[in-house]
């Protein structure tokens, strides 16, 4: 049974300063440090075969410090989903134009991301629970074709607020870099559910 590993990205220079308008901000130094030992210390990273990362600046540096390994030597295939960028339409959470961060990640691939509609929070990445919900579902449902098409597990990295409804779990308030594991499963009336992944 694939497991699906949800982390979140590491200390990011908003979570510090508290500063709201700072758009797409990077880790910090300590964010670097927190997702670097997480390449050290994340469970069986040999067994994963997917990275599914949201496009945003600190999602994409918490990937490639803690397993970029894995994405270089072909380990782990990286794919990057904007419906994973996080739910509000402040600053801080509004993303960088493709070419930006083209230019800044010269070795990832883009080209899932599209244009630069993909952080103008209209649409379905409007900032209001309905939308974000169905984001959220889209997501999960995406992660089930991936594990029912492709042997090994997947981790996904994302945001503290987005997770609540990608887990559909209000209390899941992971720490920076921290991470919790699940299976993905169809529910009885259709739709897939992430369930807590409880080793043996």
């Amino acid at each position: 049974m694939a497991i699906i590993y949800l982390v979140r990205h590491a200390e990011s220079a908003h979570n510090v300063s508290k500063d709201v308008n700072h758009r797409d901000p990077p880790l910090t130094a300590a964010g670097q440090t927190q997702a670097s030992s997480l390449a050290s210390t994340f469970p069986n990273p040999e067994s994963v075969t997917t990275i599914v990362s949201s496009p945003l600046r600190r999602t994409l540096q918490t990937t490639l410090a803690a397993f970029g390994r894995l994405i270089e030597t072909g380990t782990a295939r990286l794919v990057l989903d904007p419906d994973l960028q996080e739910r509000s339409d402040l600053p801080c959470d509004t993303g960088s134009a493709v070419e930006t961060l083209r230019a800044e990640f010269p070795t990832l691939d883009f080209s899932a991301v599209g244009g630069d509609e993909w952080f103008a929070k209209t649409g379905k990445y409007t900032a209001d629970d309905e939308a974000v919900a169905a984001r959220a579902a889209a997501v999960r449902e995406k992660l089930f074709g991936i594990v029912n098409e492709r042997d090994g597990n997947v981790v996904v990295v994302t945001h503290g607020v987005f997770m609540k409804f990608l887990a559909e779990d209000d209390d899941i308030d992971l720490p920076k870099a921290g991470w919790r594991a699940y299976t993905a499963v169809k529910g009885n009336v259709g739709g897939v559910k992430l369930v807590a992944f409880e080793s043996d």
